[in-house]
């Protein structure tokens, strides 16, 4: 016969039973529930879906950050517009050179002799205003221009008044807007304006080399070493500067001819451009010399006018003189007489 069971031994192994399917049953029902709530949640969203159609953006719609233009914006040629547009107005001394297909190599070897002659040039006393002083040294650079591209943009900056355009209706103000393009299309060119003047020496291939502000002393210095003219801009000596004599460098500078600059918003050819490089002292001598031209012009003037003064009272002292010594004369016979 088989063992039996003790009575404690069997309840013992039904409370164990037990428990198990009562830990069972929650887990069963968690589960149950959670299914029942995905479904809810999938039946939720799948009676509020949203029609494609009203997401979509009117026709009509214009981003605020890409005002419609007349040119498309991505291209390259806008790019150049945008950029030679910004160089017009913020940079007041740029010259002109016609170069004859330089090749990288001897463009190197010519930015390295600029770069090297500008470093030695002293720096400024006073910044401008009066502030401190700003070496622009390091801000002068050298760049092949897209002759076309800088003749819109050229146009643009003298002919394109962004504030006229603000009264007007549905107008822009940018450099490739449609009105901006309509304005330069209308524009009467002569030869009086900046453009009109330029624009016959930006042909073929062109360089530009930029200043961030005027300055003598950089001019002269770059004049000495891109279109040097003895004795006023003699070229670097052989014993200072021996790069610059490389046959590189010298080949790179035969293909170079100065054509032009503009300095501050006014055309000069290349006596006026040696002209402003020649100026003793830089912007101070300059200074100098007009707070100078005053003082003389008004030392002048003064002059002249106590000149007349003195002159007119001379003559009344003069005159007084006379009528006194006459009448004394007079009162001299009467008192004989008697």
């Amino acid at each position: 016969m088989p063992p039996r069971i003790n009575c404690s031994a069997a309840s013992s192994v039904g409370r164990v039973l037990q428990r198990s399917t009562s830990c069972q049953r929650p887990a069963a029902a968690i589960f149950q529930s959670s299914k029942i709530t995905s479904r809810r949640n999938y039946a939720s969203a799948s009676t509020s879906t949203i029609p494609l159609e009203s997401l979509r953006l009117p026709d009509d719609y214009i981003p605020p950050t890409q005002p419609p233009s007349a040119r498309r914006p991505d291209q390259r040629k806008s790019q150049l517009i945008r950029s030679y547009t910004a160089l017009l107005r913020s940079t007041p001394l740029i010259l002109f050179f016609q170069h004859n297909n330089l090749t990288a190599v001897e463009w190197a070897a010519i930015r390295r002799e600029l770069r090297a002659a500008l470093a030695k040039v002293p720096g400024p006393v006073v910044g401008p205003d009066g502030g401190l002083p700003v070496d622009i040294s390091s801000g002068i650079e050298i760049q092949v221009i897209r002759t076309r591209m800088f003749d819109v943009a050229f146009k643009i900056v003298e002919f394109f008044d962004a504030e006229a355009q603000t009264g007007k209706s549905n107008a822009y103000k940018h450099d490739l807007s449609a009105t901006a393009y309509e304005t330069i299309s209308k524009a009467a060119v002569d030869g009086t304006s900046a453009y009109g003047q330029i624009s016959p020496l930006l042909v073929g291939p062109v360089a530009a080399l930029t200043f961030p502000s005027v300055s003598p002393a950089h001019l002269a210095t770059a004049l000495s070493v891109l279109a040097p003219s003895p004795p006023a801009y003699p070229a670097p000596s052989r014993k200072k500067n021996p790069g610059y004599y490389d046959l590189t460098t010298q080949s790179g500078l035969q293909k170079l001819l100065l054509v032009g600059g503009r300095v501050e918003d006014r055309v000069f050819d290349t006596d006026g451009v040696r002209w402003v490089g020649g100026i003793e002292g830089g912007m101070e001598g300059l200074r100098a010399q007009l707070v100078a031209m005053l003082q003389s012009a008004g030392l002048g003037l003064t002059t002249a006018l106590e000149g007349h003064g003195k002159g007119l009272w001379l003559a009344l002292e003069g005159r007084r003189t006379q009528l006194e010594e006459a009448e004394g004369g007079a009162k001299k016979e009467g008192e004989d007489s008697v």
